[in-house]
């Protein structure tokens, strides 16, 4: 897939409001990231409108990089019901089958780990499991939170 068709996340393994607020040092950024990965977008505005730590600019500029994350969840979702609409089974199931395949991959570690003495794994494939995992998991559960409100919102 080229750059062009990644989403911002998948290119960069975070959200723009969060690399915003990490670098202005703001201290609710994981609270902030959680809400919009989550889909609690409302949450998230109130966490940056209520906190008092950031100056009218900045606030300003989190609200557009929020809406910016908002913006491409929704094209992620619009991207997932064309896969649904598709007569392919594997297009249909790909990321639920990613989903359980990195999950199942995380169980297998956490035993192999911890029950044969002389097992470990190198850093880096903890880091991109990890990395992997926390995409597949905020960008399916996170995107399909974001559908389910705009449906709400459109009856």
């Amino acid at each position: 897939m080229s750059d062009k068709k990644k989403s911002y996340k998948e290119r960069n393994g975070t959200t723009r409001v969060g690399d915003f607020l990490r670098s202005i040092n703001f201290k609710d950024v994981a609270k902030v990231v959680g809400s919009v990965v989550t889909g609690d977008i409302k949450g998230a505005v109130n966490i940056l409108t209520n906190s008092g730590d950031l100056s009218p600019q900045q606030l300003e500029i989190a609200l557009k990089e929020l809406e910016m994350d908002v913006i491409e969840m929704q094209e992620v979702t619009k991207r997932w019901e064309s896969d649904m609409t598709s007569d392919s089974w594997l297009s249909k199931n790909i990321r639920p089958l990613s989903l359980a395949f990195l999950t199942l991959s995380l169980f297998i570690y956490i035993i192999l780990d911890s029950s044969i003495k002389g097992f470990s794994i190198q850093d880096g494939w903890i880091d991109l499991l990890s990395s992997l995992l926390l995409v597949v998991y905020g960008g399916y559960f996170g995107a399909r939170s974001v559908e389910k409100i705009l449906v709400n919102k459109k009856q």
